[in-house]
């Protein structure tokens, strides 16, 4: 009798774990917010190699200062395990703006909703990239004066103080993960003066400066309207925390300026021949009003001379005219039914347009989709998003088409 009140406990204990878990609501597509605290400064190791020399920074003025030291077994927490902390913080602006109260930074979440959002994948490699992550995050420890209050200099914390990931111990199915945020990082999401929007473009920026730059781009001119943000380029080395030296740190800000892919973000190099060359930021939604009045000399950088790579600058000007035209299409779906039907049966439409040896990588890798009809999908995005517009098109179509085979591709074997 015992074992059968011992046998009941478990499995009610069981199935409050199940419901507590498998009935959250869907997060994988909420909007995503990012900590501006965190945006600007050197919180994070921009190396994928393991980092365990400290990062020590002091502003000019010395008001700010910031001291982030690794765990000698674990290394510091890195700029790409910055993307769950960025998740985090959606996620608490996500249940801010549903209108829950007493949230608490204890976070019951999926982790396939985690990594889908991030893109990180949803493999057995991915799960096991998500713990050391986490890992880092719980082991490096920052010591700052950001928000110190009047009773202390500074504040020392983790980004995250534990995670547990629980998992079913009859079937081994997960339970989801429970992730305690630090008490700095939770209150300082909670004030949502100190969130902003980040394109979800930001996660397929590949190297570490290059995310580094559009978090630090994204704070710094974000409200600077169509004049930008100008700051020095040794300011920003110093700022980025980069192990780099400056040389080093200089060609690196050089090629990101040329080539200028950042979502969100247009960078220009300030005098580009002197010693100590600047930055300009502008956010791309305010890029039509600086080219209208050619304030401070022609925007954006003229690109680099055509080597045949196919990444010269589209014009954008004809490009805003084949979105709109592609997203009236989709709206109006019954105004011409004839030509929607030779659209999404031709196989020209996306051969014309796009750059030949794109056109051919993209048949080749993600075979058995309807290009024409992707297309489509992609114009009414960028129509919808006009701040999205890319450098080059055609390689931003190769990208969407390899996430949506990546999504999808289990549906063409079936």
């Amino acid at each position: 009798m015992g074992n059968e009140g011992e046998l009941k406990t478990a499995l009610k204990e069981r199935k409050v774990q199940f419901e507590m878990f498998f009935t959250l609501p869907d997060f994988s597509d909420i909007s995503l917010r990012d900590y501006q605290e965190t945006m600007q400064r050197p919180f994070f190791s921009l190396s994928k190699r393991k980092r365990v020399k400290p990062i020590e920074y002091v502003s000019p003025d010395k008001s700010v200062t910031v001291h982030v030291s690794a765990n000698p077994t674990y290394g510091m927490a890195t700029i790409w395990d910055a993307d769950i902390m960025i998740y985090l913080a959606s996620h608490l602006n996500e249940l801010r703006e549903r209108g829950l109260n007493d949230l608490s930074p204890v976070i019951r979440l999926q982790p396939g909703d985690l990594l889908k959002r991030i893109c990180w994948g949803t493999s057995g490699r991915a799960y096991e990239r998500l713990v050391s992550a986490l890992d880092r995050l719980q082991a490096t420890t920052i010591k700052t004066n950001i928000r110190a209050s009047a009773k202390s200099r500074e504040t020392t914390f983790s980004w995250i103080d534990s995670y547990t990931h629980l998992v079913d111990e009859r079937t081994e199915r997960s339970l989801g993960m429970e992730i305690t945020l630090s008490k700095w990082f939770f209150d300082g999401v909670m004030d949502k003066r100190n969130v902003l929007a980040i394109s979800p473009l930001y996660f397929e920026i590949t190297s570490g400066l290059g995310k580094w730059l559009y978090r630090a781009s994204r704070k710094h001119a974000g409200g600077n309207g169509a004049d930008g943000f100008v700051i020095g380029f040794e300011t920003l080395h110093q700022k980025s925390g980069s192990e780099s030296s400056y040389p080093v740190f200089k060609r690196k800000l050089l090629d990101l300026a040329r080539a200028n892919e950042l979502p969100d973000i247009s960078l220009e190099v300030v005098n580009p021949d002197s010693t100590k060359p600047k930055m300009r930021m502008v956010m791309r939604r305010h890029m039509t009003e600086r080219l209208r009045t050619g304030r401070n000399g022609p925007l954006p950088s003229p690109p680099a001379p055509d080597t045949g790579d196919g990444d010269e600058m589209i014009d954008p000007r004809q490009a805003m005219r084949l979105i709109a035209q592609a997203a009236g299409e989709l709206r109006s779906p019954g105004a011409d039914k004839s030509k929607a039907r030779r659209a999404a049966t031709a196989s020209g439409r996306a051969g014309e347009i796009l750059d030949a040896e794109v056109h051919a990588a993209i048949r080749s890798d993600f075979p058995g989709w309807d290009y024409d009809e992707l297309m489509r999908r992609f114009d009414a995005f960028l129509g919808a998003n006009p701040h999205e517009l890319p450098r080059n098109y055609s390689k931003r179509f190769y990208g969407f088409v390899k996430e949506h085979h990546r999504r999808n591709k289990y549906k063409l074997r079936s």
